[in-house]
């Protein structure tokens, strides 16, 4: 069974019914398949025994560290964005009022940068990327960034990072209209990449603000040390998705789901089994990226070679904690923060859940 995401599709999906949830109930593959090799590396670093950070919270989607040890994290559901601090003190920084928490819509991901504080969240008409001022305890003066990413009751993406180059990064879904995947022209089914005040950034590979297209639905931005982008994906009801990121790739989506060997689509480094994973959150640290999954309720650790590659996945915490969604690293790769997202009305709370669970690298 554990063999199953490295297999390759081999037949069109189009009995793939439309517009799944990001982690309801979805059929089994039943698709014939063929092995493909993974990259012979293991994983060099195995997690500790995780802690919990804070309990008590409501569905946690996106946590940003800062300086001081702590992180702000969000709260999909009551548009909350939270300060939780290196000792699990949690005190309420805002509530974003023009948040439309509706279905996988709400208040998503955040990504902090000097003084300010970036946020995308689904509004009235839209989803949209705003930035903050901020002075370490409240946020100030808003400027929205993007705004006019489709939303959708299903498939709003809603990752942010920063990566390496500065440029602030953000994931966007299809909100179940397949075809804005692969129009160009539309900003659903994308990564996005731009500027700290919104404009495409320098290098962008068609002078506007997408990055790659494609994409069902991406919750998971990492780089590893090379620098290096992967992002992990939705599937319909096949295959969810690792990928790595090339500027101006298309990822496939709804032409291809999982493998496809087409020449016009690039293809994922690790398919699973949707009943495996739902990937959201993903993060890199001890040479590995690390993905929360909420379907399979499990952190996936995929062990990367020197190329970039991946390994073979392990399973860690198979049904300990439900189901996973944010995960982040700690900026000197010590530790996993990884939030539990078993409040979100498909999973099955428990005593003080949704919780931050700290989880050692060693």
């Amino acid at each position: 069974m554990r063999k199953l995401w490295t297999l390759v599709l081999l037949a069109a999906l189009t009995a793939c019914s439309p517009g799944a949830p990001e982690a309801g109930p979805r059929e089994a593959p039943t698709t014939p398949q063929a092995a493909t090799p993974v990259a012979s590396v293991t994983a060099a670093v195995s997690p500790g025994t995780p802690k919990d950070v804070a309990t008590g919270l409501a569905v946690p989607w996106g946590i940003a560290f800062l300086p001081d040890g702590g992180a702000l994290v969000t709260e999909r559901d009551t548009a909350r964005l939270l300060r939780i601090s290196a000792s699990g003190q949690v005190s309420e920084v805002a509530k974003i009022a023009e948040a439309r928490p509706d279905g996988e819509g709400g208040l998503m991901g955040v990504a902090v940068k000097d003084d300010r504080v970036f946020l995308y969240y689904t509004a009235e008409r839209d989803n949209r990327v705003v930035g903050y001022a901020f002075d370490g305890n409240r946020l100030g003066a808003a400027k929205v960034l993007v705004e006019g990413i489709p939303k959708g009751g299903i498939h709003n993406g809603g990752r942010l990072a920063f990566g390496p180059d500065g440029y602030l990064y953000a994931t966007t879904g299809e909100t179940g209209d397949r075809p804005l995947a692969q129009d160009r022209a539309s900003l659903a089914g994308k990564i996005l990449r731009m500027t700290t005040e919104g404009a495409p950034a320098p290098g962008n590979p068609f002078g506007t603000l997408v990055y790659s297209y494609g994409h069902r639905n991406v919750q998971g931005l990492a780089w590893d040390q090379e620098g290096r982008l992967y992002a992990s994906e939705f599937g319909q009801n096949t295959w969810d998705e690792v990928n790595l990121i090339k500027p101006g790739g298309n990822y496939g989506w709804p032409e291809v789901e999982g493998r496809g060997d087409d020449p016009r689509y690039v293809n994922p480094i690790v398919t699973w089994p949707t009943s495996d994973a739902s990937p959201s959150g993903m993060a890199y640290a001890g040479g590995s990226l690390w993905v929360g999954a909420l379907r399979g309720e499990r952190l996936w650790q995929v062990p990367l070679a020197a190329d970039g590659t991946a390994g073979e996945p392990v399973a860690r915490f198979e049904g300990r904690y439900g189901r996973l969604r944010a995960v982040a690293a700690m900026p000197d790769g010590s530790a996993l923060w990884v939030g539990t997202s078993n409040k979100d009305g498909r999973g099955s709370p428990r005593a003080g859940d949704d919780r931050v669970l700290s989880v050692p690298i060693s």
